[in-house]
């Protein structure tokens, strides 16, 4: 019987063990970005505090979440763990010299495209198969190697512009780590549930001090992290059916319940982006035109807008979940209407509270 639980009790420990490191980490960097006047960058356009908050909250995200996953030893496939780590220290190094110094957007794309050349080409971390997802099933390797590549890139960025008010970017990666982390559990991965399982905790610890009024920020160090953890995962989550294709614990529609997951995140920066290059301006320019942005506008708070874009993401989940047996493209169509139809509903409603003020 103890053996039976052992992965179980070593998924949990993993979770505390993230947790804990991080609260303790996390009051020594506020403490040392005060002595040492490391604020974030005040009179942004996209901020929404007017004192200096540090944003260095990754630093310890990244800590508790490398530590804790590379400790225990389970059951379950195996990431090729040196290309793993390579991508997660370049990332983390892009993110901090960021926070840090300031980087321009194209050096930071090529920077990212780099990662996710080496976790698709050496570390074979890629997309294969599409089981049958709008028509699709085995990928032939180049297109399987430009749509992870671009999946990879995509995923960080989303993550990486929803980290613009207190709580959501971290509410975000827990949901959809935690989400996969449990379908690993539930198909017996393990070891792929540990690398979900490790950032939950730690995202778990720093919310007790981003949950407004937010003491730390996370920065760039942390929610591009989150973004990479979340698709390796993602993609191994799809890749993983494969391997029990005739198992009761295969998860079907795979590929469209990572979409519904990730679709939060995703539909926003393409929103964002697409607005941009038709007004003629950088993708990649600043603005207050994210839908977490536009929340705040209408009256909702901080809390309140993670709340809602939480129960958003459950919405989604849940329509992939309870009508899998409908045809992968009208579920798709569901999707991503919801997200559509709410986006719709914020359009009208500033555009209500405009008129009246006029």
């Amino acid at each position: 019987m103890l053996l039976q639980s052992y992965p179980y009790i070593i998924c949990l420990l993993i979770v505390l063990s993230s947790a804990i490191t991080t609260c303790l980490i996390i009051p020594q960097i506020i403490r040392a970005s005060h002595i040492h006047q490391i604020y974030d960058i005040l009179g942004n356009c996209r901020k929404q505090h007017d004192q200096g908050i540090s944003r260095l909250g990754g630093v310890a995200i990244f800590i508790s979440f490398i530590v804790s996953f590379l400790l225990p030893n389970l059951p379950g496939e195996k990431f090729n763990i040196n290309y793993l780590l390579s991508g997660l220290i370049i990332m983390f190094a892009l993110g901090l010299i960021d926070d840090l110094a300031g980087m321009r957007a194209r050096n930071k794309i090529t920077i990212q495209f780099i990662v996710a050349f080496i976790l698709v080409i050496p570390g074979d971390i890629r997309i294969c198969n599409m089981y049958g997802f709008l028509g699709i099933y085995e990928l032939p390797y180049v297109l399987s190697s430009l749509l992870t590549i671009f999946l990879i890139m995509l995923v960080v960025n989303a993550f990486n512009l929803i980290d613009g008010i207190d709580g959501l970017a971290a509410t975000t990666g827990i949901f959809v780590n935690g989400t996969l982390a449990m379908l690993f559990i539930y198909m017996k991965q393990y070891e792929l549930a540990a690398l979900p399982l490790s950032i939950v905790g730690a995202l778990i610890g720093f919310l007790k001090f981003n949950i407004t009024p937010a003491k730390i920020f996370m920065g760039d160090t942390g929610s591009l992290l989150i973004g990479l953890v979340s698709i390796i995962s993602a993609i191994k989550f799809i890749e993983v059916n494969k391997f029990i294709d005739a198992s009761p614990l295969r998860v079907y529609s795979a590929p469209l319940l990572i979409i519904a997951l990730l679709m939060g995140p995703v539909f926003d920066t393409i929103r964002v982006m697409i607005i941009r290059i038709t007004k003629g301006i950088s993708p990649f320019t600043a603005d207050r035109n994210h839908n977490h942005h536009r929340m705040l506008k209408i009256g909702f708070n901080h809390l309140q807008t993670t709340l809602i874009f939480a129960a958003l993401n459950i919405i989604s989940i849940a329509i992939v979940l309870f009508w899998g047996d409908i045809s992968s493209s009208v579920l798709l169509c569901f999707v991503f209407l919801t997200y559509l139809f709410f986006n719709g509903f914020l359009t009208f409603t500033i555009r209500s509270k405009e008129r009246s003020m006029i």
